[in-house]
């Protein structure tokens, strides 16, 4: 995979906002994907032909019926002062810290980091909020997050 720098990306300031910092130590494990990266990223995991969430087909497996198990809100915790994520999500997603994630806000736009990282800084990721997804490399468990405020955990098929 390539990726291009973080301050190059351009909504690369969601982690650079002065009221949610992310440590400089692990801003180097915040990695957008490259153009070409995101697009077969994209293509493999979650749509051949849809660039959005908003125009998935019936046959991509996040439109298909039974993948999305319970629904939850985000929206409160990521405006209170918890850092945690929600508990619904972190129940359904028991990955090793090191576990590689991907967060999927279009065909291209997706950031690789850590399951850590991504757990300690959730609340950047989300300044971004219309249909994006967090999958885990090799890992079955999705979650998608909606700009209403809400989430659906699932299971990729």
């Amino acid at each position: 995979m390539n990726y291009i720098p973080l301050q190059d990306y351009k909504q690369g300031w969601i982690f650079r906002h002065r009221e949610m910092p992310v440590d400089s130590a692990d801003l180097a494990q915040i990695q957008p994907l490259a153009s070409d990266s995101s697009q077969q990223f994209w293509r493999q995991h979650l749509s051949k032909e849809a660039t959005h969430a908003s125009h998935f087909l019936s046959d991509d497996w996040p439109s298909q019926n039974g993948v999305w198990l319970e629904k939850g809100e985000w929206q409160t915790l990521w405006e209170s002062d918890h850092d945690e994520l929600p508990e619904l999500i972190a129940g359904h997603c028991q990955w090793d810290d090191n576990t590689t994630v991907f967060f999927c806000y279009d065909m291209q736009n997706i950031i690789q980091t850590k399951w850590q990282l991504f757990r300690r800084y959730w609340k950047n990721f989300l300044f971004y909020d219309d249909a994006v997804f967090l999958l885990g490399k090799k890992r079955d468990q999705v979650v998608r997050f909606d700009s209403d405020g809400s989430f659906e955990i699932g299971i990729k098929p």
